[in-house]
């Protein structure tokens, strides 16, 4: 189950491991777009996840955000002194069933990279899963995400899903 709402100490935490990948790929040599890939994939697979709320992507979308926020709640409190308190919500939107079937075909590429990857190959597609299942919470990247990745997602599966219904593409 998702949480209701995103704690300040959540976000904090999700922005942190969001910057440190940035800037870990600003520092390298030649800036290479490539190397955002694997924590662009988990990002988005950790965003579309918490619209899973039925399913086993949803679920474990929900153990993320949970654990984030209880990270968040020490961490933040513990370096400022101040409390935390809720973000505001968004939504993104729902899932059609060809927007959740990229999901599904996504969150299998996930598995196998996963299975193939080093271990800093590894930390990238953790750290992206964990960002998009938390800050994707938030009212103000849930409004990107929903004008953004959702319909792209939605568009796309049900470009699949008419080609094997006989519709062929476009």
């Amino acid at each position: 189950m998702i949480p209701a709402s995103l704690t300040v100490g959540g976000l904090g935490v999700g922005l942190a491991i969001l910057g440190v990948n940035l800037w870990k790929w600003w520092k390298s040599p030649g800036r290479d777009p490539k190397a955002l890939l694997p924590f662009a994939a988990g990002l988005s697979l950790g965003a579309l996840a918490t619209l899973c709320a039925g399913g086993l992507l949803g679920v474990l979308a929900g153990w993320t955000a949970g654990l984030n926020n209880k990270a968040g709640e020490v961490a933040v409190p513990g370096a400022t002194g101040t409390s935390s308190g809720a973000v505001a919500r968004g939504s993104m939107g729902a899932l059609t069933s060809g927007g959740a079937l990229l999901v599904f075909l996504l969150a299998v590429a996930y598995v196998v990279a996963w299975r193939a990857a080093n271990k800093e190959l590894k930390r990238k597609l953790l750290g992206g899963w964990w960002s998009g299942a938390t800050l994707s919470l938030s009212a103000g990247a849930a409004g990107i995400l929903a004008s953004t990745l959702v319909p792209l997602v939605n568009d796309a599966g049900g470009e699949v899903l008419a080609f094997f219904e006989g519709g062929g593409f476009l």
